[in-house]
């Protein structure tokens, strides 16, 4: 049988209306859920009036999975970033992990109040989710 290819997918949108801690957390517990079904990982970054989001995974489950996301009527202005082959996942160990992105970060404002992922480069912005994941602590939903 023929390894599976990894990819590794990044992109960025504007969730449609106000994003409360309830929404985060349905939000959390679904990719969860089918994430760990999809064999799918990654990072979810909030805040800011955006969400960028890396996923994981088999190349034909993270690109279904992308173009359902393109398709949520709770996202508009979907972009994306970046897709790559992979030998090795980023993000194993996290079905999705949630990192705040806000304005008011003093990391973000002081070390990088230039960035837009809109206009960003796709190594620049793995580069700002590497900085907010050594600062920060991922909230990990661990739900069953």
């Amino acid at each position: 049988m023929e390894p599976l290819m990894l990819v590794r997918l990044m992109y960025v949108s504007q969730p449609v209306g106000p994003v409360t801690t309830t929404m985060t957390t349905l939000i959390l517990e679904k990719s969860d859920k089918n994430n760990k079904k999809q064999d799918i990982t990654g990072l979810l970054c909030q805040g800011s009036g955006l969400w960028m989001q890396v996923l994981e995974g088999e190349r034909s489950k993270v690109n279904l999975l992308y173009a359902r996301i393109m398709s949520d009527r709770n996202h508009k202005n979907v972009e994306l970033l970046s897709l790559e082959e992979i030998t090795q996942r980023r993000f194993g160990k996290w079905s999705m992990a949630l990192v705040y992105l806000s304005k008011d970060d003093p990391m973000v404002q002081m070390a990088h109040p230039e960035f837009d992922p809109y206009t960003a480069s796709a190594k620049d912005a793995f580069f700002i989710l590497d900085e907010l994941i050594k600062t920060g602590t991922p909230i990990i939903n661990t739900a069953t």
